[in-house]
This record gives C-alpha cells, sequence and structure tokens, in this order.
C-alpha cells in the first residue's frame, strides 16, 4: 500500500497542584493504569503515550507546542481526572494545530457508596472536569471531538479508534499530491475545481502533467519488467480470453502492465499518492489505463477519472481513514427502478477498485467505445455486500462542499455476461425516491468515494476540523 508513516497520540491528563503531590502521584498512576489498557486492548489502531500532568499553563502550552513539532504525533486525547480550571487551557489549545479527542470519561465506573468520603470527590472530579474544559473549547470553536462513556466499553474504545483513523487521515490531508495527465474532460462541469482553494482549505497540491511526460516512463520499462508483472497477474487473477487469440489478449494485458510499472514509478518519484487520467488525452498511448489503475488503486493510491483531481485526493483521504479497506473511486451508472427493488448501478469505464472485489477478479480485454485506442485489459469483479457511505465534493465556486450519503451495498444476483467492467449495487438512503432527489438537489455529483468501512460520523468529523461545509443524506 501507499504507505503512511507511523503514527502515535498523545494523552493528555487535566488536574492542579491545588490537591497534593500525593493526589497527583494517584492520577499518574490512574492515567498509566489506563494508557497501557487501551494499548492492549488490540481495539486502537494507534498507540496513545502519557504526557506529564497538565497542571499548569505553562506546562500545557508546552505539550501542545511540542505536539504540533512532531509530525509522529497525530493528534491529543484529553482527560479531566479533575477539576483542571479552563484559563489554564487557552493558551495550549488555541496553538494546537491537530486533532483534540476529549475523554469524558472517569477511573472508576461506579461510585463507592459505602467508603465515599470527601477525599475521594476531590480527587475524582471528572463531571465538574468536563463541563469546565468542555466549557473553553467551545467558546475557543475548538471542533474537537467529545467521546463519552467508561473507558474499558468495547463501545468508547470504538470511538476512540474511529476518531483516531479521522485525525490520522487529516494529517495526512497536508501530504496529499495529485498528478494529473492531462487536463478536465472538456465540458463536465463537476470535474472543476479551485486548487489553490483546495490547498489552502485541505492541504491538497495538485500537479498538472502532460501524457508525454508519462509515455517517457512508459518507454523505459523493459521487457522483463513487463514479462515478471504479468506472471504475478497470472497468479492472482482468472484470465478470460474470450474470443480474442492468445497471444493478441497477452499483448494487451502487457501493455497495462507496463502502464502499472511506469505510473508507479512515475508516482513514487514525484511524491505523488493520487492521480487522475482522462480519455480525451491519451496522445502517445496505446490503451486507456485500467487494470493498471486499477492495482494501484488496491495499493492505496487515491484515483478519479476524466481529470477528476478532487475526487482523486478525496479516494486518498478516505484510504488512509479506512486502513485502505472496502474503499474506493465510484461513479453512478444506471439505475434499477423495478418498484421494491430501486437500486443504482456503480461502476466505470474500466477503473473499479478490487478493494471493493467480493469474488476473485478476473482480467478481461474488451473495446472501449471511446478514446479511440486499443483494447484495454481490466479487472472485472462483483461487489462487495454491507453498510457504508458514499461521499462526493464540489465547488460552488464561493466554497466546497461535502455531499454524504448512506448506502446498502449488495452482491449482484443477476449474471450480466455482457458487461466488460466490475459492477457495484447499492441502495440509497432514507429510500430511493429521497435519497436520489436529495442528492441532486444538493449538487451531489457522479463521481463519489464509496466506503463500507467508514461511517458518516468519521466524515462529518474530518469535515469539522477543515471547516468544510456539508449535507447528510440518509
Amino acid at each position: 500500500m501507499s504507505t503512511v508513516s507511523a503514527k502515535q497520540f498523545w494523552f493528555v491528563v487535566g488536574s492542579q497542584h491545588l490537591y497534593g503531590e500525593e493526589a497527583l502521584g494517584e492520577v499518574k498512576a490512574h492515567a498509566q493504569e489506563m494508557t497501557d489498557a487501551l494499548n492492549n486492548s488490540g481495539v486502537l489502531p494507534y498507540p496513545i503515550v502519557l504526557q506529564d500532568l497538565a497542571v499548569s499553563a505553562d506546562k500545557i502550552t508546552s505539550i501542545m507546542k511540542e505536539v504540533n513539532y512532531r509530525d509522529e504525533v497525530a493528534g491529543v486525547i484529553t482527560w479531566m481526572h479533575t477539576f483542571s480550571p479552563a484559563k489554564m487551557w487557552i493558551r495550549g489549545t488555541k496553538l494546537l494545530q491537530k486533532p483534540l479527542l476529549h475523554l469524558a470519561t472517569q477511573y472508576n465506573e461506579s461510585i463507592p457508596w459505602a467508603t465515599l468520603d470527601m477525599d475521594f470527590m476531590n480527587l475524582n472530579q471528572a463531571a465538574h472536569g468536563d463541563r469546565e474544559y468542555g466549557f473553553i473549547n467551545a467558546r475557543l470553536k475548538k471542533q474537537n471531538k467529545v467521546v463519552v462513556g467508561y473507558w474499558e466499553r468495547a463501545e468508547v474504545q470504538k470511538q476512540i479508534a474511529e476518531w483516531m483513523d479521522v485525525a490520522v487521515a487529516y494529517n495526512e490531508s497536508f501530504n496529499i499530491k495529485v498528478a494529473r495527465f492531462g487536463d478536465n474532460m472538456r465540458n463536465v462541469g463537476v470535474t472543476e475545481g479551485d486548487k489553490v482553494e483546495a490547498q489552502i482549505q485541505f492541504g491538497w497540491t495538485v500537479d498538472y502533467f502532460g501524457i508525454g511526460d508519462l509515455v517517457a516512463y512508459v518507454n523505459e520499462v523493459t521487457e522483463e519488467e513487463t514479462a515478471a508483472l504479468f506472471a504475478e497477474y497470472a497468479e492472482q487473477y482468472d484470465f478470460d480470453y474470450g474470443s480474442y487469440d492468445k497471444e493478441a489478449w497477452e499483448a494487451s494485458v502487457k501493455v497495462q502492465a507496463s502502464y502499472e510499472i511506469a505510473l508507479k514509478r512515475f508516482l513514487d518519484n514525484g511524491g505523488y499518492n493520487a492521480f487522475t487520467s482522462n480519455f480525451e488525452d491519451l496522445h502517445g498511448m496505446k490503451q486507456l489505463p485500467g487494470l493498471a489503475v486499477q492495482r494501484l488503486m488496491a495499493e492505496g493510491y487515491g484515483f478519479a477519472g476524466e481529470g477528476d483531481w478532487k475526487t482523486a485526493a478525496l479516494d486518498r483521504l478516505l484510504k488512509v481513514m479506512a486502513h485502505n479497506v472496502n474503499t474506493g473511486f465510484m461513479e453512478d451508472y444506471t439505475y434499477e427502478m423495478a418498484a421494491g427493488q430501486e437500486a443504482i448501478l456503480q461502476s466505470h469505464m474500466l477503473e473499479v477498485d478490487p478493494s471493493l472485489a467480493s469474488n476473485k477478479p478476473k482480467v478481461l480485454v474488451s473495446p472501449l467505445g471511446i478514446g479511440d485506442r486499443e483494447d484495454p485489459a481490466r479487472l472485472v469483479f462483483d461487489g462487495k455486500a454491507g453498510e457504508g457511505v458514499v461521499v462526493s465534493m464540489a465547488d460552488f465556486g464561493t466554497h466546497y462542499k461535502l455531499l454524504i450519503n448512506e448506502v446498502t451495498a449488495f452482491e449482484p444476483t443477476v449474471p450480466a455476461p455482457n458487461l466488460p467492467v466490475a459492477r457495484v449495487m447499492w441502495q440509497v438512503k432514507p429510500n430511493f425516491q429521497d435519497g436520489v432527489k436529495a442528492w441532486i438537489e444538493n449538487g451531489g455529483g457522479h463521481h463519489t468515494v464509496v466506503s463500507l468501512n467508514l461511517t458518516t460520523d468519521q466524515i462529518v468529523s474530518y469535515a469539522k476540523l477543515v471547516g468544510l461545509d456539508y449535507v447528510i443524506i440518509k
């Protein structure tokens, strides 16, 4: 996979000197026990690292400055063990430039009524401290995440884990670099967008390259490299020769193998982790990249067709958030409108992400009615079933807007022997009529990113972090 560097989260526990050193020692012991247990739970995707107790404005400010400086630290989790005066947090919180989660919990699950005294009350003031700390975050408009519940419970740990994935994606957003091979498809509206504003708001770098820049890389790929990758294809996929002569079929597939090698080399040399292609801009190419693109998406590179750099970047972002599982570029194609069976067939000319495959993909060569090039190879499969979320980003001139729709994907049961591309099927929520109508009325595009591993809450958490307008359809 196109990887993300190792990340960690800092655990910052609020208290104050008023309680004395003995009490602070107990606070630190509780915090260390919680840190160890959470790290050993197997639920959190990234480790948490306990910091010195946050007992003064200077200490809090120092911690937050260090968080900003340390690339491996993706965010901060705070817990108010006791009452922590909120004015101590103002400077440090204002300086913090990374995601913040307020864990509203306490060390003990239940109140020990038989032994309860004022010493216990003073030391275990999470309910008191949460309100004070929450007030200052709200006043500072931090857009921080709040997770409430006892820290040992699975549902609480799951919420922390999901937020961690959002936080890592937020940090990675500033490292997203999109290579555009050719410009946008002519006369298409939704693929346009303000690249400067996208870099300011989301951190995305978008660079244009003439298709000749890629062709130069293709021409440098050796026959030996191509043959070795073709052998890998033979091990991983079924081959469907159809009506083609075997030699001609294999020659077509090897073109895609050379494209895969060239694309990966080009992207990696330039530090790019997302890219676009355009079937209207293929000068010097024998085929539109299909199988090659699908393989790179499976490795974690973001992609979108027709020069749609916004969706390519969004694809990369959500792949990071979802650990590149069941997440990929998609396009609305055809409605199923039979009463009680309403659904949408999702596909593309070639480039459907195999991370969504429910069955072993097969390599198929078939004509492509657009682009005026040789018959390209592609992976064909049926999509998985599951609850998911589909996301589209549009530039409305004055602002970017994110469309979010919850969907139920299902595996097709009817064969499609003449369909030469992969297919994914889903039903939109709350129902076909209202869901499709709301999507259209709000300007949702036909290019999307779907994930069967992410939730609406995670997408919204990211949108809030970057000040992105969003609409939820569910």
